[in-house]
């Protein structure tokens, strides 16, 4: 198994010796794709495991973080348009239900530090010491006067990035102070350290000088922050996200978020970033990503949606998001209601309708048993570019005999997200220099 990955497995077993780092191989002059596992919230391998977890108890909490996520997003995109100073950072949900963890070692010595991936963020921070208010976390705390390679920023560098929405000076240095979504507050200051990552021949090479944010002081914690995590791993379109300083491209690959003994989930960063497959048009607005979604086809039947629904506004209050935080598709009522009725014309016959959870259509059913040859439901993006769900990405297990429709309406004006359970079995990489996206369906271990 890859290395940093271990690096977090062995933090949770301390009696083992970690002699990984010194047994990989050296760094190549040759750049080398940047990879860390990632590991999603219910599997074996995440600190927040909990195997007394029914299948509903994780579908329950997958879809009401996904909910939370959504209003954050409502939220945060509302405060872009209307008031640049009230940032929301929400991809901790009340309940801790994070989606996608990654595990990075930052300073020298390297200590993992294990953080939580929004492509929604653009600062990457960790907790730091000395912290006014620490929160507990499962891996050490970092200590920047303990790395030989730590920098703080000062104000007036151009590592402040000061244009950044929640990047502050705090006189010398260039800090940062975020709000979550419950009033959570967390502040700190920014810094350049030496981070870590895997390559592609499961060595180890680390960049340098890289700004990330040193967290000192969380404010009215209700417990979003705290347990397990150290912090975020910010892959906004902004200028200080790890994605734009390590080159510009990045991708990652989900090839499933329910099976818990699953390890080929991943993110890659920089040139090595496999950004093979269709290519359509990306849009950036604040820290967000959005993609121009022309029609959605249940088989060959192209549904009866107007395209207006889905064009974006300069403002981002419309449009499509394609995001990794979420794990329901949220579409609005225009578009939500003629893919229900489609669907509930296809089930009519095959399986019971049982009712709704969150709007969306429930099944009494087994989906491997009962949906074979149900159609592949199309989202068709520009250029051609299509992101074809099978039934498990369209559909999700809610108890052991029902399953439902991963989609959800909205009435947030025309807001659409497209969230991670679309995404299975695909490779997304964003290149933030030419704003394009590539959609690759393929076997996530092939990237191994």
């Amino acid at each position: 198994m890859a290395v940093l990955f271990n690096l977090f497995l062995l933090s949770c077993f301390p009696t083992i010796a970690t002699t990984s780092i010194a047994t990989t191989s050296p760094t190549n002059a040759k750049p080398k794709r940047l990879i860390t596992k990632l590991i999603h919230h219910d599997s074996v391998y995440s600190p927040y495991y909990n195997p007394k977890d029914t299948i509903a108890d994780r579908a329950r909490h997958a879809i009401n973080s996904s909910n939370a996520r959504f209003d954050y997003i409502w939220k945060k995109i509302q405060g872009i348009s209307l008031d640049t100073d009230d940032v929301r950072s929400g991809v901790i949900s009340e309940n801790r239900r994070v989606g996608f963890l990654a595990n990075i070692s930052i300073g020298s010595p390297p200590i993992p530090q294990l953080l939580v991936m929004d492509t929604g963020s653009s600062l990457s921070w960790t907790q730091c010491r000395p912290c006014t208010h620490c929160f507990k976390q499962a891996l050490p705390i970092f200590n920047p006067p303990e790395s030989a390679t730590y920098s703080s920023v000062p104000c007036d560098a151009y590592d402040c990035f000061r244009e950044v929405p929640g990047i502050i000076c705090r006189a010398p240095h260039c800090g940062f102070k975020l709000y979550y979504g419950d009033g959570t507050a967390v502040s700190g200051f920014l810094g350049t350290e030496k981070i870590t990552f895997e390559t592609s021949d499961e060595g180890i090479t680390s960049v340098p000088s890289l700004v990330f944010g040193c967290e000192t002081d969380v404010v009215n914690n209700l417990g979003v922050l705290g347990g397990q995590i150290s912090g975020i791993l910010g892959l906004g379109a902004e200028e200080i996200s790890l994605a734009n300083q390590l080159g510009s491209k990045f991708s990652y690959c989900i090839g499933s978020i329910w099976d818990p003994q699953y390890i080929y989930n991943q993110l890659i960063f920089g040139e090595g970033a496999k950004t093979e497959g269709s290519t359509t048009f990306l849009e950036i607005i604040g820290s967000f990503y959005y993609i121009r979604l022309d029609s959605i086809s249940v088989g060959e039947k192209m549904l009866d949606i107007s395209p207006q629904v889905f064009e974006l506004t300069k403002d981002g209050t419309r449009g499509v998001i394609i995001d990794s935080g979420s794990t329901l598709t949220y579409l609005p009522k225009a578009a939500f209601d003629p893919l229900k009725d489609e669907v509930l014309s296809l089930m009519n016959g095959i399986v019971q309708f049982v009712g709704t959870e969150h709007s969306s259509p429930c099944f009494k059913g087994v989906i491997d048993r009962d949906l074979v040859g149900f159609p592949v439901v199309t989202f068709n993006f520009a250029n051609g570019v299509d992101l074809a769900l099978d039934v498990k990405s369209f559909f999700y297990v809610a108890s052991p005999n029902t399953f439902c429709m991963a989609m959800a309406p909205t009435n947030a004006e025309n807001l659409t997200i497209i969230g991670v359970l679309a995404q299975q079995s695909y490779n997304i990489a964003y290149n933030l220099a030419s704003k394009t996206i590539s959609i690759q369906r393929i076997d996530c271990e092939l990237l191994e």
